[in-house]
């Protein structure tokens, strides 16, 4: 074990944090396996991706079958998976989505949205929230804002910025103190109009930010959002890579909102864990980026594999009602995150929705002081008592844990989670004043 990690030490670049301290040898249902044969519970889904949980039957077979027959094409070449993938997409989503494009990571199916955007507009300007996360590839790159900035040089000219409309540490409040998001918005678009050149494209956003923090939008803001778009001829943009297909209770997070975005982008839960994204929008944008001439070519677009896997996951979603059963097993995850709140003052906020929550740890919860030093410490005391915690890998943000299980996670796993959670806490804040 000691060369396989000088190993890595001297032959693997580092690419954000640290590495888990132990090597994993396998994984199937909600759990994690490392070589030492220490099970894991896993309560982020693998790269909050695995929402059947690792090596699910269903997705084992197809792989196994379609790896075997028609695994990678020319990127011309059209194969009936990745059809009848489109189709079903669509099927699954209001009028007016009808056409996909299916590539492999969340990063590239944004950079692809953004360059349909920027076609058919006209325009090159994007908005996105402050705290925002879609992707390390260029345009990706440009429309994220909680890490990575810095030391790469400029970022594309109309890459702007407004506000995370954050209830739990509001910056604008009304007379009672709670947050003020619609006179945030106004705000922010004001800013946004007097740097803007005319060419505004796009608003790209996350129906609730992940490494921001699991921030959920209040009601109401993505339909102002929207009236805020289309007042100034943007598309409206919805990255869905965490969010959809029935993590958050519904089988797309805009559809408590009512809003329909112009494009939608998902990648992380299509796949199940493997590498599918997809890009979904209109006939009429489609048809008009189209005569503009719109490309993307890559390696990897319409791959009959992938695309196999994702008809497989929207079978296990439909089958199992995935939809419904992350409302069920959300409802009492936020039960039992309540409970630890009551006896805990260390956890400040709990929020999100379904499978997608988010819980707070804060150095003090009246000043809501946040301290990464106890998300650290929480977190690698779950790990040594068996549970797989993921905190945000920002400067202070590292006391928010970012909780997504697979969505057939069973109960009883859900409650040793919450008691591994339960006994770390208590571990970790053994000796702490009682505010």
């Amino acid at each position: 074990m000691t060369d396989l990690w000088d190993d890595a030490r001297r032959h693997l670049i580092r690419y954000g944090g640290t590495f888990t301290p132990e090597i994993i040898a396998g994984a199937e249902g909600s759990y994690v396996i490392t070589e030492d044969g220490r099970r894991i519970l896993d309560f982020t889904s693998g790269q909050m991706s695995s929402i059947l949980g690792h090596a699910h039957p269903d997705v084992v077979a197809t792989v196994q079958r379609q790896v075997a027959t028609l695994d990678h094409l020319f990127s011309g070449m059209l194969s009936r998976p990745v059809i009848d993938l489109a189709r079903r997409l669509a099927e699954s989503l209001p009028d007016p989505l009808e056409r996909a494009l299916l590539l492999t990571t969340g990063a590239e199916s944004n950079e692809a949205a953004l360059r349909l955007a920027k076609l058919v507009t006209g325009g090159h300007e994007v908005v996105s929230f402050a705290r925002s996360w879609h992707g390390m590839t260029q345009g990706a790159a440009a429309a994220t804002y909680s890490a990575g900035r810095k030391g790469y040089g400029p970022a594309p000219s109309g890459s702007f910025a407004i506000p995370v409309p954050n209830a739990y540490r509001p910056d604008i409040v009304d007379g009672d103190g709670d947050l003020d998001w619609r006179r945030q918005l106004d705000l922010a678009f004001d800013l946004i109009d007097a740097q803007s050149v005319g060419a505004l494209a796009a608003c790209l956003v996350e129906p609730i930010l992940s490494s921001g923090g699991i921030i959920d939008l209040p009601p109401g803001y993505l339909a102002a959002l929207r009236v805020k778009c289309d007042e100034r001829g943007m598309l409206l943009i919805l990255d869905e890579a965490q969010t959809g297909l029935c993590r958050t209770g519904t089988w797309y997070a805009f559809e408590r909102d009512g809003v329909v975005p112009d494009i939608l982008t998902l990648s992380k839960t299509l796949g199940a864990g493997l590498p599918l994204a997809a890009v979904i929008t209109s006939a009429e944008i489609e048809e008009r980026a189209h005569e503009r001439g719109f490309l993307f070519f890559t390696t990897h677009v319409s791959d009959p594999l992938v695309a196999a896997v994702g008809n497989t996951v929207l079978d296990v979603a439909q089958r199992e009602h995935l939809d419904e059963r992350a409302t069920h097993l959300g409802g009492l995850l936020r039960k039992g995150f309540d409970e630890l709140a009551l006896r805990y003052p260390v956890i400040g906020d709990v929020r999100g929705r379904g499978l997608l929550q988010g819980l707070e740890l804060v150095a003090d919860p009246v000043t809501k002081e946040p301290s990464d030093a106890l998300g650290a410490a929480v977190t690698r005391r779950c790990f040594e008592l068996g549970l797989h915690m993921n905190v945000v890998q920002m400067p202070g943000m590292g006391g928010t844990f970012r909780i997504a299980p697979p969505l057939t996670i069973a109960e009883a796993d859900l409650d040793r989670g919450l008691a591994i959670l339960d006994q770390a806490l208590q571990d970790v804040t053994a000796g702490r004043p009682a505010v």
